[in-house]
């Protein structure tokens, strides 16, 4: 039986998600026991004090959010499994459930890019890994685009003081910003502070600041005015992969640095981004009325039914706006909807692909994998841990 140390915060959604995973694997090929450290211990007995206590416990392996590669050697040292957990970098020498970061942000900016925005922000701190790294990703898409990002980035991941809510510099940089803008910011917290700032500065969420959040932490972005849009991830899933690279740890007794990655599935969108933002009404009008319709068998000359362009006229305001043309924009925005569906229902293929509008199931899986980079059957798969 394995004794396993969890010194992380509990508070965050992030981590109970990566909880799921682990305590799943635990039942299923343990019984393990846990002990719940809560992080102010690495402030208040150090990690001399962690390790002390650990072994007087007989502690086999921990899950740990800490600063130091030399903390880490303690540990490892001392005998103990360790799997770093990223908090403010990432730690070498050791395993991290560690996150794709870039892929998230890029993931944000096709998002905002599809909806036809062309002003760009990203809000997070510049000293922290998996904000800097979803900021680069974001800004290296929407920089493909053509256009640019502003940034606001405050250092401090922890303050006390609930500035946001008041006059500051954050309210300042926001009514600065050309409208309508796309904001991302680096996680479900920070998008919190961009639309209490927004509200007490009198800047309307979506129709001014669209905003999207990271985590989808169900609790805070429906906490916040508007609730808040968000990049949801598979971090049920690496929390399974993770343990599973415990027990292997334990058992071999041999430190090996495999990082376990948490993945950017898809954006749950809710009113802080339910907007069209294409400076030109009528591309404003035809991205509304495709996301719409999009799980009906529509094509081209269905949008054009509903505005007073010509197919060329259309297709060359489109393209400008979004960088595809009308067809290639269904036909991905399609696939996108069927990735969401495989993700949230036991739906088999065909199912899926019908409820999605596709009238040829034959060719899904190709059409799939040029997308994917992967069959829906390994998409699935790979993003959802089933209770078999």
């Amino acid at each position: 039986m394995h004794k396993i140390i969890l010194l992380i915060d509990f508070s965050e959604e992030y981590t109970k998600n990566l909880l799921r995973g682990i305590t799943r694997y635990s039942r299923e090929h343990g019984p393990w026991v846990f002990c719940r450290m809560p992080a102010l211990y690495r402030e208040t007995i150090g990690i001399e004090g962690i390790v002390k206590w650990a072994k007087e416990w007989g502690a086999h392996g921990i899950f740990g959010q800490l600063y130091k590669v030399p903390e880490t050697r303690r540990i490892t040292e001392a005998g103990i499994a360790l799997i770093a957990v990223d908090f403010r970098e990432r730690l070498t020498g050791v395993p991290n459930i560690t996150g794709g970061y870039f892929e998230a942000g890029r993931l944000g900016a096709e998002y905002f890019l599809k909806k036809g925005f062309r002003n760009f922000a990203f809000y997070g701190f510049r000293n922290i890994v998996w904000s800097r790294e979803r900021a680069f990703g974001f800004e290296e898409r929407i920089k493909k685009s053509g256009c640019t990002v502003e940034y606001f980035e405050h250092r401090n991941a922890r303050s006390r003081e609930l500035w946001f809510y008041k006059p500051s510099s954050l309210s300042n940089w926001l009514k600065s910003l050309p409208k309508p803008v796309a904001l991302m910011a680096c996680d479900d917290s920070q998008g919190q502070h961009i639309t209490e700032a927004c509200r007490h500065s009198g800047i309307r969420i979506p129709e001014e600041v669209a905003v999207l959040g990271v985590d989808n932490d169900e609790t805070l972005c429906n906490l916040s005015d508007p609730p808040l849009s968000s990049i949801m991830l598979d971090t049920e899933r690496a929390g399974f992969e993770a343990a599973l690279l415990m027990d292997q740890l334990i058992r071999s007794k041999k430190t090996v640095a495999r990082d376990i990655i948490v993945e950017p599935t898809q954006v749950f969108t809710r009113q802080s981004t339910d907007i069209y933002a294409a400076n030109d009404k009528h591309i404003a009008a035809a991205l509304k009325f495709i996301h719409q319709n999009i799980y009906a068998n529509i094509r081209v000359t269905d949008v054009l039914k509903h505005l007073p362009l010509s197919r060329r006229a259309l297709e060359k305001r489109f393209q400008q706006m979004t960088g595809l043309p009308v067809y290639k924009y269904i036909y991905n925005l399609r696939i996108e909807k069927f990735a969401e569906k495989l993700l949230e229902t036991d739906k088999n293929i065909n199912e899926i692909a019908f409820e999605t509008g596709f009238s040829d199931c034959k060719n899904i899986s190709r059409r799939f994998r040029i997308l994917k980079g992967c069959t829906p059957n390994e998409y699935r798969k790979k993003h959802v841990i089933r209770n078999d």
